[in-house]
C-alpha cells in the first residue's frame, strides 16, 4: 500500500568504493559493515519500510552483490538453526527475505551521487521517490525518510534533510541556503533553498545548515541530472542538478528530527555502534557494566590516559 504522500519508492545508492574504510572494503561493501549487529544496507532498508515504502531500489557497482544476497532467502541456513534450537534466529534470518520488494540498478562506475540516482531511473519512472544514503545513520523515533514524506504531502517539490553544523564543519557538507517561510506547518521545520553549495570552502556562504543523506525527489531530477557537469572530485554532485532543478521545481529543506552519525567515517562508525548497542536490550546492559568498569580501572594507565583525554 502506497504511502499518503504517495511515494511508494526509495533509492539507496550503495556502488561507492568506500575508501574511508580500506582494506576492510576491499572486498566487502561499506554497505555491509555492522552497526550494533545490522548492516548499514539493511538499517537503510528498515527506515525506508517503517516509512510505508513499498520499493526499495539499491545501486549496486562491481563487487557489491552481497548486497543483493543478504535480502535473499538461505533455507539452508535457516534449517541449520532450526535443527541447533535457534529459532529466533532463524526467523530473522527469514524476514529479511520479506522487508520489501528489493530491486536493483547498476551503476557502471562510482561517478558520484547524481549519476548513482540517475542510473534507478527506469525503476522509477515519473514519480517522486525518496533518497537514503546508508552511511548518513540517523536515529529517531519517525524514520527521517518518512519525516520528509510528510512535508512532501504539505510542499510538494524537492525535500532536503538538513540541520546546523559547526562552522568548523562546513566544508564536510552541502550546504544550503535557506529563507524561512510564513506556513508553520510541519512544526515550523520546513524553509524554502535559496542556493546550494557542495562542500564550500571557508568564507564562501555564511549559512550553516548541512544536507544529511536524506531527499525527497521529484521525477523532474532525472533531467536535471542530464545537464549537470562533473563538479567537486570530477563527480556528477547532486547538489549542483538540485541548483539546476529549482527554475521548475520548489526546493525545501526539512530540519529533521533525530540523532545523526556519519558511518562512512571511522569515528561515527564506532559512534553509531556504542549508541545503537548502548540501546539494545540484549547488549545494553553488559555494555554500559563494561564502559564503567573501564572507567573505574584506575590501574590500567592506557585507559585512564584514554578517558581523560
Amino acid at each position: 500500500m502506497s504511502t499518503s504522500s504517495g511515494i511508494r519508492k526509495v533509492v539507496i545508492p550503495a556502488a561507492g568504493l568506500g575508501t574511508r574504510f580500506l582494506p576492510a572494503t576491499k572486498v566487502i561493501p561499506k554497505e555491509m559493515l555492522p552497526i550494533a549487529g545490522r548492516p548499514l544496507i539493511q538499517i537503510a532498508v528498515e527506515e525506508a519500510v517503517a516509512s510505508g515504502v513499498e520499493t526499495v531500489i539499491v545501486v549496486i557497482g562491481k563487487g557489491k552483490n552481497l548486497l543483493q544476497e543478504h535480502f535473499h532467502r538461505n533455507i539452508r541456513l535457516e534449517k541449520v538453526l532450526i535443527e541447533r534450537g535457534q529459532q529466533a534466529d532463524a526467523e530473522l534470518v527469514r524476514k529479511l527475505s520479506h522487508l520489501a520488494e528489493i530491486r536493483t540498478a547498476w551503476q557502471e562506475s562510482p561517478l558520484g551521487l547524481a549519476d548513482a540516482i540517475r542510473s534507478a531511473r527506469s525503476l522509477i519512472g515519473d514519480e517522486p521517490f525518496g533518497v537514503i544514503l546508508p552511511d548518513a545513520v540517523i536515529d529517531s523515533d519517525e524514520p527521517c525518510i518518512g519525516q520528509l514524506m510528510k512535508c512532501y504531502e504539505k510542499h510538494p517539490g524537492c525535500i532536503i534533510a538538513t540541520r546546523l553544523v559547526k562552522a568548523s564543519e562546513i566544508d564536510h557538507f552541502g550546504i544550503l541556503d535557506l529563507i524561512p517561510m510564513r506556513d508553520r506547518c510541519c512544526g515550523g521545520r520546513t524553509s524554502r533553498v535559496n542556493s546550494l553549495a557542495e562542500k564550500p570552502r571557508p568564507g564562501i556562504t555564511t549559512s550553516r545548515y548541512g544536507i544529511f543523506g536524506r531527499y525527497v525527489l521529484e521525477a523532474g531530477i532525472f533531467d536535471a541530472i542530464e545537464q549537470t557537469h562533473p563538479g567537486s572530485g570530477g563527480e556528477l554532485q547532486l547538489t549542483d542538478s538540485l541548483l539546476t532543478s529549482s527554475s521548475s521545481i520548489s526546493l525545501y529543506g526539512y530540519r529533521f528530527v533525530g540523532e545523526h552519525y556519519d558511518a562512512g567515517s571511522k569515528l561515527g562508525f564506532l559512534q553509531a555502534n556504542l549508541a545503537f548497542a548502548l540501546k539494545d536490550e540484549e547488549l545494553g546492559p553488559p555494555l554500559r557494566r563494561y564502559l564503567t568498569n573501564l572507567k573505574l580501572d584506575s590501574d590500567n594507565a592506557s585507559v585512564t590516559a584514554a578517558l581523560s583525554a
